[in-house]
């Protein structure tokens, strides 16, 4: 089982005039949350909703999704919103009225943690999300963390650098994007950036994805460093909203299902061929969610004969 602990919000889509085009449940926590249940992995999302409509919609559709939700009611009362405006390219800009104040949660039995995003970086929740974190390392449960930087939230790089840091220290996955590297790194090198998070103490894998230009994977085979690169996916590009959600939740499934994730991750896939195929698993899952308006991740079933092999 995975438990997923973040953010959960109301997407108000907007085309680039301005005008609505969809309300939608989402936040990449639950949206990784969403795409693991629909490819059939056991999951609880744990997570913070207002007592509210929206929040009602959160939990009909995390329901409805096959995963289990455990919802702490925010301090406001009211559910988060995330407006994001589409633009011509594709791509999309987000505004947020977020309220994260978790309070303290016992980890429940699970093989893997999963968090990232505003809830383990926003305050004050991101202190409950980081003694999960440590209540995992504790009992040898291997944790996964995409950092999905938002920039809005983001006024001291150098601090939200450490921060990132040190939590990626203490996770075995570290999923980041270019557009991460872009926000606390300006000009730097992604490459650069995914190798300097592969040194974490406990690290085993970093992917880098790459929108359009693909994806890549950086492991250690012993004392040697080992790197794939391979091109994305071809699908119809609608938007981008839960790509790289969708696209943690393939990687995960596969490491899961191939048994990598135990002995903090002991197992990690660290040869060529191996990491190609993970790639390729993930990014199958990220483009029949681009192919798509908003965040709908495709179910096991909507994936080619066979997927992830």
């Amino acid at each position: 089982m995975i438990v997923v602990v973040g953010e959960s919000l109301i997407d108000l889509v907007l085309d680039a005039d301005g005008d609505t085009l969809v309300e939608a449940v989402g936040g990449s926590p639950l949206n990784v949350a969403l795409a693991l249940a629909r490819l059939e992995v056991p999951t609880v999302l744990v997570t913070q909703t207002g007592h509210d409509e929206y929040g009602g919609r959160i939990a009909d559709r995390v329901a409805a999704s096959g995963a289990e939700l455990v919802a702490v009611p925010t301090s406001s009362g009211r559910t988060a919103t995330a407006t994001a405006r589409i633009g011509r390219d594709g791509s999309a800009d987000y505004a947020f009225d977020l309220d994260w104040s978790l309070p303290h949660q016992e980890l429940p039995a699970c093989d893997v943690l999963h968090v990232g995003s505003l809830g383990a970086m926003l305050e004050p929740g991101r202190h409950s999300v980081r003694d999960l974190v440590e209540q995992a390392w504790a009992r040898g449960v291997f944790v996964s963390f995409d950092p999905n930087v938002r920039p809005a939230f983001v006024d001291d790089r150098r601090s939200a650098w450490r921060d990132l840091e040190s939590l990626a220290d203490r996770a075995g996955l570290v999923k980041l994007s270019e557009e991460d590297v872009a926000a606390l790194h300006p000009g730097a090198d992604p490459e650069d950036i995914a190798r300097s998070l592969l040194a974490g103490e406990r690290t085993e894998l970093v992917l880098l994805t790459r929108g359009a230009d693909g994806a890549s994977a950086y492991a250690l085979a012993g004392t040697s460093e080992v790197c794939v690169d391979v091109p994305a996916t071809v699908a119809e590009l609608v938007d981008t909203i839960g790509a790289g959600d969708a696209f943690m939740a393939g990687a995960l499934t596969v490491l899961l299902e191939s048994g990598a994730v135990g002995d903090y991750g002991a197992g990690m896939p660290a040869d060529e061929k191996s990491l190609e195929s993970l790639l390729h698993a993930a990014g199958a899952v990220a483009a029949l969610t681009c192919a798509r308006r908003g965040a709908e991740p495709p179910t096991r079933s909507e994936l080619s004969d066979g997927w992830p092999g």
